[in-house]
């Protein structure tokens, strides 16, 4: 396939995902988790040329590569394991119950079905984890849905690898064709055809707000509209309070300047916005952040774009009124990103919404308040966030939870004394927050649950037991936890 797909291959790609969908639908969870553990084995297996492709399409290191590469592994795996468990899609069997009074209850049995064939957008910073093999294409599938990636245009050939090595675990294993498909492409115009497509019944993005909120956009406008799970873009405020700057102001400090330069700044997760007391310690933490940022040595971003976008919307923010440059670090050659800190008050950051809008890049911005009324009014300022963190003593958090009560209704992730940037696999992780961090935040993008995205529930009442989805026949074939009458077995009903 060219790095220009045609419409015609996108409707031959479409037209095979929807075969494959009738198919792949009654694949049972342990057979789409046998499948998914193959592809991760397939992924595993690849070798330096994936690397040495998307380090040269992205400029990322060899160290940080790798690790995304066990992530996106680990994803894969992870996600079959909970598939196959019965806990991320819960089955629900309440039996019935004939001799009940002043009505019998029937027969009524509950699981999940999938939506059908979802389109994938690429991301730009994560070209493993959250891109071709990532974790939408993972959850997805999990779900019993055939995926069609777009690819990003900043790593088309890490993409096409990832795109071969799915492909042909598909192949080996004798799957619909259509189970995968992959988009090349450059225009918007093959984007919002994909989108369109009547055979598209959801979308998975991460990126951009403004390309995130047109997807959702086309996608509500359509005779049946469908969701799109679209990760936008935060800026993840960190709050400071009085005791905890008076008693580590330089540990918080070193440890801000570290979370905020890692990878050149570019993780969804970057913590733009600082907020900060206004105390005699406070002149501690600024200049021990200020020899920090100094001392960060300029890098190279994902691409030129990323790069020149990073340094339009530094200046923008530098020359907003009431904004001071507190340190930034010598600039480097063309595409290189260099780290930058900036200071501001709390009523100038309320009074300019350009103050609290994303700088995807190593630029953050030091917010200062008087009082814990002032905390409170930037904390209800705020947009939707995917995180926030507090940072403090255990006993100062009693006397802020007027602060605290805010921003937990304004994230999905809430941190104490922790830096946002790592965002861990697991159940227990929301990787989502209210919008425009997020389309839905109902769901999250990383760990098992994120598979709920892609599937409906649909209840089976009186049905014949041998006409049962497997997981809601009397006898527990498939081993799942299941909730027959409110109680957690694996036993047969």
């Amino acid at each position: 396939m060219s790095l220009n797909t045609t419409i015609t291959e996108i409707d031959n790609l479409l037209e095979k995902a929807q075969e494959a969908f009738f198919i792949f639908k009654n694949f049972t969870v342990k057979q789409r988790a046998a499948f998914m553990h193959q592809v991760a084995d397939a992924i595993e297996a690849l070798d330096d040329e994936l690397i040495t492709t998307a380090q040269a399409e992205t400029n990322l290191p060899v160290a940080r590569l790798q690790g995304e590469k066990g992530r996106t592994v680990f994803q894969w795996r992870s996600y079959a394991d909970a598939l196959q468990s019965g806990v991320v899609l819960p089955v629900r069997i309440d039996t019935a119950l004939p001799d009940r009074q002043p009505a019998p209850r029937p027969s009524i049995r509950k699981t999940y079905t999938p939506l059908g064939p979802v389109v994938v957008f690429c991301a730009s910073n994560f070209p493993f984890a959250f891109s071709t093999a990532g974790g939408d294409t993972a959850s997805a599938i999990a779900a019993g849905c055939p995926v069609i990636v777009k690819a990003h245009s900043a790593h088309p050939k890490t993409s096409g690898i990832m795109a071969a090595a799915i492909n042909g675990v598909i192949q080996k294993a004798g799957l619909p064709e259509g189970l995968f498909g992959h988009v090349y492409s450059n225009s918007f115009e093959n984007g919002t055809y994909l989108v369109s497509h009547p055979v598209v019944k959801a979308v998975g993005f991460t990126g951009s707000h403004g390309g995130g909120k047109a997807l959702f956009d086309l996608a509500n406008k359509r005779a049946e509209p469908i969701p799109v799970f679209a990760e936008m873009g935060s800026v993840n405020p960190v709050f400071l309070l009085a005791q905890k700057l008076n008693n580590a102001a330089e540990e918080v400090a070193k440890q801000y300047a570290a979370s905020l330069t890692l990878g050149v700044g570019q993780f969804c997760t970057n913590p733009g916005i600082f907020v900060a007391p206004e105390s005699p310690a406070l002149a501690t933490f600024i200049n021990t952040l200020a020899q920090q940022i100094s001392a960060t040595p300029a890098a190279p971003m994902l691409h030129k774009g990323i790069a020149a976008a990073y340094h339009t919307n530094k200046t923008n923010v530098l020359q907003q009124p009431a904004v001071e440059v507190i340190a930034q670090a010598t600039e480097g050659a063309e595409g290189f990103g260099n780290a930058a800190i900036a200071i501001t008050t709390a009523a100038d950051f309320i009074a300019n919404k350009k103050l609290s809008q994303e700088v995807f890049g190593p630029f953050g911005l030091l917010v200062t308040y008087k009082t814990q009324e002032e905390a409170a009014a930037i904390a209800k300022a705020l947009e939707g966030q995917l995180t926030i963190s507090i940072w403090g003593e255990t006993e100062e958090l009693a006397d802020n939870k007027t602060l605290i009560n805010i921003v937990e209704s304004k994230c999905g992730r809430l941190l104490f004394n922790n830096f946002p940037t790592g965002v861990e696999v697991c159940y227990a992780m929301t990787h989502s927050g209210p919008y425009p961090s997020c389309s839905d935040s109902r769901f999250t993008a990383v760990g098992p649950d994120a598979i709920k995205r892609f599937a409906r529930p649909v209840s089976y009442q009186n049905w014949p037991d041998a006409l049962l989805p497997d997981e809601l026949k009397d006898e527990n074939v498939l081993g799942v936890w299941r909730t027959v009458n409110g109680e957690l077995s694996k036993e047969n009903v």
